[in-house]
């Protein structure tokens, strides 16, 4: 990964909360931003704990679009119980402001799982399991029936007994959007194998 081939931009962040830049079709033809479909691009192979920490600070790029339909957000809240009219009544929600249903919140990060597989595998690892969330916040709302995709940036990777803290700041974008629908910072720890 020290290759031409693998150069990626490293934003320098600042606070997750207040970065108010949203990743449009601008960013995904910048020369410097990974992308689906870049040749040998997505997603980055990691292997072991010691080339993890060596990725720390990186901007590792934009997922593909994903398009959320109301059979998701319905099996979402049916899985879930969060059964909100504002999510699963297209006819009452066509009155409110968004002028129909919007995918859950939650609905939204839990796309992190599928999205993370796009830009990032570790090998290597006895196991990386989710240990939680520093921040989290949903600023603009994600209409069904519109696409959303995943900005990924790996922050801190810190020693812990038998491995490390990772640090991720995810940011979701729905296509057309002038704010993020979510972001977060999380945490997951990966164990030596």
């Amino acid at each position: 990964p020290g290759d031409s081939a693998h150069r990626r931009r490293n934003d320098g962040g600042g606070d997750l909360m207040t970065h108010s830049h949203v990743w449009t079709h601008a960013d995904a033809h910048d020369p410097g931003r990974r992308r689906i479909g870049d040749d040998d691009e997505t997603p980055l192979r990691i292997s072991g704990i010691e080339e993890l920490k060596a990725h720390a600070g990186e901007d590792l790029g934009v997922t593909g679009w994903h398009d959320v339909t109301q059979a998701e957000v319905d099996a979402f809240a049916e899985l879930t119980g969060d059964r909100q009219w504002i999510h699963v009544d297209p006819e009452r929600a066509r009155e409110t402001p968004f002028g129909g249903t919007i995918a859950h919140g939650y609905y939204t990060l839990s796309l992190a799982a599928r999205f993370l597989e796009e830009l990032l595998q570790v090998d290597g690892m006895g196991v990386m399991i989710n240990y939680g969330i520093n921040k989290l916040r949903f600023p603009a709302a994600l209409p069904v029936g519109d696409r959303v995709r995943m900005h990924l940036r790996l922050g801190a990777v810190d020693d812990v007994p038998g491995g490390v803290m990772v640090t991720s700041e995810l940011s979701f974008e729905r296509e057309g959007g002038e704010k993020p629908v979510c972001v977060a910072e999380t945490l997951m720890l990966a164990y030596a194998s």
